[in-house]
């Protein structure tokens, strides 16, 4: 099985993480987003994979210069502009030769979807498109899917009020595709595969759904980000790692920590921590400092930034790689600091 990954946004909502990397390169407990999305689906099958390219595709195939994902052989198409979700699916799938069933996967949601479980029923709905359906408490932020009995999907309604959602069932962000939906997609030009392509199978009575209660974060805000790690670091979401989970924190080996406390802190690669240091539900990326004295909590710290002694960090402040945040700073209430290298 095949499948296309859609990785080209520009991950507007975490900068400034992501002006210097895409948001599926962003580690999740040390290992990228991206190889954690594929990691489930190579366990269903999918041994082939298209990354759709559009925002720093350098950045993807530099750092898998063997084309290889999580076990899974990964080429690259890279958009010439941005085509949206269904121009960029028909991009990747026609750039890599696709002309049988596949997967398209949103690259920036983690889940433990039973993908093997939605192209069986794919196949016995005799489908042209399969969505996969979660379902959320508040589905007002979401676009829901109500569906017939059988599956058959009867509209998309965006965003509605919550006490008027027909469903609490969203799009999970995980479709199987047959190649003739590509032929319904116009080329070189932006097209929505929610908004455009997806209402104009129902219409053709050809797009089914499968509801899935398996584990699934959408990662695109720092609140989320920080969710997903502690969902693993909480042993909510079981993930194979090469360093352990200690007390509900997790410290690559090479980081440096001397006397600090720590509360569900993800400390990654190259990291120094001073000593009197707090770090409560906290993410700091690779090569970050933190000097003696300082508190980070509910935040992230970028590559390489410097919090300087004794400052206080809370209430989902996100600090830019190399940013320095100087002594005796105080940030509070999302506070975002850096740019644009």
């Amino acid at each position: 099985m095949r499948a296309v990954i859609l990785v080209g946004g520009e991950g507007t909502r975490l900068r400034p993480l992501t002006y210097r990397a895409p948001k599926q390169m962003l580690p999740i407990v040390g290992v990228p987003m991206l190889e954690r999305v594929l990691a489930n689906l190579a366990k269903h099958g999918v041994t082939e994979a298209v990354l759709s390219l559009g925002y720093l595709p350098d950045r993807f195939i530099a750092a898998y210069p063997e084309h290889t994902v999580a076990g899974v052989h990964v080429t690259y198409a890279v958009e010439p502009s941005p085509l949206d979700t269904a121009g960029a699916i028909r991009f990747a799938a026609l750039d890599a030769g696709i002309n049988e069933t596949f997967i398209v996967v949103n690259g920036d949601v983690l889940t433990d979807l039973d993908v093997t479980r939605l192209i069986a029923f794919h196949r016995e709905r005799g489908a042209e498109a399969t969505i996969a359906l979660h379902p959320v408490e508040d589905p007002s932020r979401f676009g829901v899917v109500p569906t017939h009995p059988d599956g058959r999907v009867i509209a998309f309604v965006e965003k509605p009020p919550r006490d008027e959602a027909p469903t609490n069932e969203i799009n999970a962000g995980t479709y199987v595709l047959e190649p003739s939906v590509l032929e319904t997609i116009p080329a070189d030009v932006r097209v929505s595969v929610e908004r455009q392509t997806f209402p104009g199978l129902v219409e053709r009575g050809s797009l089914y759904a499968l509801a899935d209660d398996s584990y699934w974060l959408d990662t695109g805000t720092p609140q989320a980000y920080l969710e997903a790690h502690r969902d693993i670091l909480e042993s909510r979401r079981p993930v194979p790692l090469a360093t352990p989970v200690a007390n509900f924190n997790w410290v690559h080996e090479s980081a440096q920590v001397a006397n600090a406390t720590l509360s569900l802190a993800t400390i990654d690669r190259d990291c120094i921590i001073g000593s009197n240091v707090t770090i409560e539900n906290s993410v700091l990326l690779p090569g970050a400092i933190v000097h003696e004295g300082a508190t980070i909590r509910d935040s992230i710290i970028g590559p390489g930034a410097t919090i300087g002694r004794g400052a206080i960090l809370e209430a989902t402040c996100v600090i830019g790689g190399g940013v320095t945040v100087p002594g005796g700073s105080i940030l509070r209430g999302e506070v975002r600091l850096g740019g644009p290298e």
